[in-house]
């Protein structure tokens, strides 16, 4: 283990963290571990910080401390290794494994590997898929069960059944670890179509949604158009895009200055779930406010990315950030605060669906301005259409109603 580069630069580290506004607290956190590393490294054998952090935390005596040491220690690594300095936002950090992955057996890992490297989807979808076969293979690993060819049909059922022999689980985790099975039939075909004739049947099923209402949606413009409400011009260029093209909060984090064609009226941008190029037009509402936020709010900054965090570094948004703006929106408007109401940002994009259902608005134009792969994906929206549904309500006149009914 070479820390050279640890020890003629650490104050690099720590200087940026004063810089940068880092607590106190943290910055002699940092400044604690990096000369325990320097002083403790010539006494040990160690070959990676994975050794180093192992022999810290054995005289840790909380599991909040090792939690601690374990974030600490990842920052000074990626320092160390790639010279990178902590952005406040979540890194990917050696020393925590997420998920049943890292506890699965060789052939196992195989299988998950293999899906990964020959998979052409999108990182989250196959990230998605990996993870829910990885928990399923865990699942078998707990019945004792550490080859393919060991499966049975009883083994398969016990994840998807509960104790009284009821399906336990959506349709998503089944399709996510079918697909993985159906792409490594090319690794081990024998073993792999087994296991997905074992699969069980299993119905989807679709929640209501608590689509916007025409009041919800009369508020949320009012709240939109008003110059004195508490959202900044930020906020309201994001939430102005998703209200009124509905396209989705992680196209929206993902857009660069290069997105909007002020020329040609235009958004183009390659959708984050299916990587399909998606056309918009840039209608006035839409451009101003975008352009209210480029020349009256952006920080300066190198970055590309069209929406930006407010405080240095000025890094892109994340989809989380967006559901925290939706949540400013709807306190701003006074809807959706009770305990169960939905307030996901993917209300919007369904308000624009059901708009143009209900505007006779032709089924292929409202796929491909929602970016559908398949016009099929359209179906989950016909529920809320209500202007339609109510020209296929049957009369009941010929038949007799009691009257506490209408009471």
């Amino acid at each position: 283990m070479n820390i050279v580069y640890l020890h003629d630069h650490f104050h690099l580290l720590l200087n940026y963290l004063r810089v940068n506004g880092y607590v106190p607290g943290y910055i002699r956190q940092i400044k604690a571990a990096v000369f325990w590393i320097l002083t403790n490294e010539k006494f040990h054998s160690w070959q990676s910080y994975q050794d180093a952090y192992q022999e810290r935390i054995s005289s840790a005596k909380s599991e909040f401390t090792k939690k601690g040491l374990r974030l600490v220690f990842g920052v000074i690594e990626r320092f160390d290794l790639y010279g990178e300095f902590p952005n406040r936002r979540r890194s990917k950090n050696s020393f925590i494994k997420r998920g049943f992955y890292h506890h699965l057996t060789f052939e196992f890992k195989e299988l998950i590997d293999f899906y990964k490297v020959s998979c052409n989807l999108n990182e989250s979808t196959v990230s998605g898929n990996a993870s829910s076969a990885a928990s399923f293979l865990y699942a078998m690993q707990q019945r004792g069960i550490t080859r393919l060819e060991h499966i049975q049909e009883e083994d398969v059922l016990s994840f998807f059944l509960d104790n009284n022999g009821n399906i336990s689980k959506g349709i998503g985790p089944k399709q996510s670890i079918a697909t993985v099975f159906k792409r490594a039939i090319d690794w081990k075909e024998k073993e792999c179509r087994a296991i997905l004739t074992y699969l069980p049947p299993i119905r989807a099923r679709r929640k209501t949604v608590q689509f916007l209402t025409s009041d919800e949606v009369a508020s949320i413009r009012k709240v939109l158009h008003e110059e004195n409400s508490a959202l900044s011009l930020r906020d309201r260029a994001i939430l102005t895009l998703m209200f009124y093209t509905g396209v989705r909060s992680c196209d929206v984090v993902a857009m660069t200055l290069c997105s909007v064609h002020w020329e040609s009226d235009e958004i183009r941008l390659f959708q984050q779930k299916t990587g399909q190029p998606l056309i918009l037009p840039l209608t006035a509402i839409v451009g101003n406010a975008i352009w209210s936020y480029l020349t009256g709010e952006r920080p300066e900054s190198n970055n590309n990315h069209l929406f930006l965090t407010v405080f240095y570094p000025h890094h892109p948004l994340s989809t989380g950030a967006t559901r925290h703006i939706t949540d400013k929106l709807f306190r701003e408007a006074g809807i959706r605060q009770g305990k169960d109401d939905r307030r996901g940002t993917h209300l919007f994009r369904h308000n624009v669906a059901t708009f143009f259902l209900g505007s006779e608005i032709p089924r292929p134009v409202i796929s491909q301005i929602l970016g559908h792969d398949c016009p099929l994906s359209l179906d989950p929206y016909l529920h809320a259409d209500l202007v339609n549904l109510k020209a296929c309500a049957l009369s009941i006149e010929k038949f007799s109603v009691c009257e506490e009914v209408f009471k």
